[in-house]
């Protein structure tokens, strides 16, 4: 799900290497991130479940949840992510309601793709 320009103006952002992980499958999860510019791969269980590029937001499922990460991040270029706090999310669902339903539409979008593959 893109979420056009949301991120353009991050309070915090990161710069990501290429071949650099952002958090792994199984780590808890305090921050969500969205793509500014670059490619990050999910990958669960050793394969690769979808490639992200500018935009897409990710992570976003252990600050609903409160549950440890699902996936592993990686991004597979050089990329710059918006960084997105627990406290930030809270804000943003609050204050911003098309980022709440853009939030439940990418992962919406990842369910839907998910039950494809079965």
């Amino acid at each position: 799900m893109k979420v056009t320009g949301l991120f353009n103006n991050a309070q915090r952002t990161v710069s990501v290497p290429s071949g650099e992980v952002v958090f792994s499958e199984g780590d808890p999860g305090q921050e969500m991130y969205g793509v500014v510019e670059g490619e990050i791969e999910l990958r669960a269980h050793g394969r690769v479940i979808r490639t992200l590029g500018a935009d897409d937001i990710f992570g976003e499922m252990a600050l609903v949840d409160r549950s440890p990460r699902s996936a592993t991040a990686v991004a597979s270029a050089d990329s710059v992510l918006a960084v997105i706090d627990e406290h930030r999310f809270l804000f943003l669902v609050q204050e911003t309601p098309m980022f709440a339903l853009q939030v439940m539409s990418a992962m919406a979008d990842r369910i839907r793709a998910e039950d494809e593959k079965d």
